[in-house]
């Protein structure tokens, strides 16, 4: 059956899955969303016998449904190649009984790497069939790890450019060095002054800009995006997710039909969205325990169903994770208001203009299958020694969050139901605070590149690839602006 992409704020529908994947953002600001979630009709007996690209290959084609099979086949096989570092490109590891996976071993060792991978595939792919000629822009505001991966999939993609908007003081030293090194003739990254919220607002301002619509129509561009507000983004997420259970079917560690819960550690929403997706498809997900760092806007709205970005703007070790303005959490405003275009707008311009909303109770009741909780940065570091000390794996800041949130979960609730948890950085991208976590005292002389070296002494792991790359790469972009240039930058840039 089609399936057709329709905007959570009612400007559009009946917008093929290639259409609004080359669109990003809807006309009217809002964000794409299938008009219904297809069923996963393929036995589990089955998909546990799938590699990760067949599996993909079953979860995509029910959502993107105007892709032949040729056509979607030779994306996935472009993107999960060789360029992962693991024969399994998205493997499970038990420690402290959960499902730790990794989705960390791709170019950027980041989970971005799983969808941002095949998106350059999909919108090229995309532009074909539309009969696109203009050149595509790829605008994208990131915390951390989206920027690097972004770049990564369409460093020298043919018909595209890409620019890169990141906060200067809100990533980490790796992730800025993996940004800044980025080869590529059609590649641009620019700091901005402010967080990443001003990044992302800044985006979407362009993006809602009809006259620089216009001015860039006219010099042969149209802006895409590459961040998960783009459907082509979030729907590869799920996949993974569908891979993971398969994998324990598989492996006989639970049998089909059991329930798992699934742990995320949540930013900008869009992974354990993806997450409710595959359970919405028929996925036997029990709970969705989403894990905030100290910024826990989205804990806060989980307990009182009131979202209020009205709060200061918190600097953490888990930097791809300081966000106030979760911008996928619209998608499911969407769902628990019955589809209601014109309520989820109502959100959404009052979270524009006074910088919060309230859902009513009849909305809460549709968030039963969420839970909501935040590990402060005491918490983070305690439990990647205790995890370090007791089972000599090493977690990410990030996947630490996850960890304390999930260990708080099962002890409120009780619930011993497997787990799987999304691990969504490598350790390598965060070595000074996971070090510093496992031994205050014994490494914080050394430079970055020594830390990582010690990390791999300590852990038993070979350094990815990824860092080898950037340890002696020469800077190739050094652009900052304040936020409110961000226009007059891209015009720059395109030269308009």
């Amino acid at each position: 059956m089609e399936i057709l992409y329709k905007s959570t704020r009612g400007g559009e529908e009946g917008v093929t899955a290639s259409q609004a994947i080359l669109k990003g953002l809807a006309k009217d600001g809002g964000l794409f969303v299938p008009d219904h979630i297809p069923a996963l009709d393929v036995p589990m007996e089955t998909l546990a016998r799938m590699t990760y690209q067949e599996v993909a290959y079953e979860v995509m084609s029910r959502f993107f449904t105007d892709f032949t099979e040729e056509e979607l086949k030779n994306c996935i096989a472009k993107a999960y190649d060789e360029k992962f570092d693991t024969e399994e490109i998205a493997p499970l590891t038990k420690a402290e009984g959960i499902y730790f996976l990794e989705l960390f071993h791709g170019a950027t060792i980041a989970f971005k790497d799983m969808a941002l991978s095949i998106l350059p595939h999909l919108l090229t792919t995309a532009a074909g069939k539309n009969h696109v000629k203009n050149e595509i822009v790829i605008l994208t505001a990131t915390s951390g790890d989206t920027g690097k991966a972004a770049m990564a999939g369409f460093a020298d993609v043919p018909g595209t450019k890409i620019i890169v908007f990141y906060p200067k003081d809100g990533v980490s030293p790796v992730q800025e060095k993996q940004m800044v090194t980025q080869k590529g003739g059609n590649t641009y990254v620019v700091a901005i002054r402010g967080n990443f919220d001003d990044a992302q607002t800044g985006v979407k301002n362009i993006f809602n800009d009809k006259t620089f619509a216009e001015e860039m129509a006219r010099a042969g561009f149209q802006f895409s995006s590459a961040n998960s507000i783009n459907i082509g983004r979030l729907i590869p997420q799920v996949v993974y997710y569908v891979y993971a259970y398969a994998s324990l079917v598989r492996n006989s560690e639970i049998k089909n039909g059991d329930v798992v819960n699934v742990t995320v550690p949540t930013g900008n929403f869009g992974n354990i969205l993806a997450a409710f997706y595959a359970k919405q498809m028929g996925l036997p997900i029990g709970k969705l325990i989403c894990a905030s760092n100290e910024n826990k806007v989205l804990v806060d709205f989980f307990r009182t169903g009131v979202y209020d970005r009205n709060r200061p703007f918190i600097l953490t070790s888990s930097p791809s994770m300081d966000i106030l303005i979760s911008s996928n959490l619209e998608r499911l405003i969407y769902r628990i208001s019955g589809q209601s275009a014109a309520r989820t707008k109502e959100c959404m311009d009052g979270l524009q203009k006074n910088g919060r909303y309230e859902i009513d109770d009849e909305m809460r009741e549709q968030l039963n299958d969420f839970y909501g909780d935040y590990a402060s940065e005491e918490e983070t570091a305690a439990e990647i020694a205790s995890m370090y000390k007791d089972t000599g794996y090493v977690l990410d800041t990030h996947t630490a969050v996850a960890v304390s949130v999930y260990e708080k979960y099962r002890k409120e609730s009780g619930d011993t139901t497997p787990v799987i948890l999304a691990s969504t950085a490598s350790p390598y991208k965060f070595t000074r605070s996971v070090l510093h976590a496992i031994d205050a005292d014994a490494y914080d002389g050394l430079g970055d590149f020594e830390q990582m070296d010690v990390l791999s002494e300590i852990s038993n792991t070979k350094i990815p690839r990824a860092i080898e790359e950037i340890r002696t790469a020469p800077v190739r972009h050094n652009t900052v602006c304040d936020a409110d240039q961000m226009g007059q930058t891209v015009k720059k840039i395109l030269g308009i």
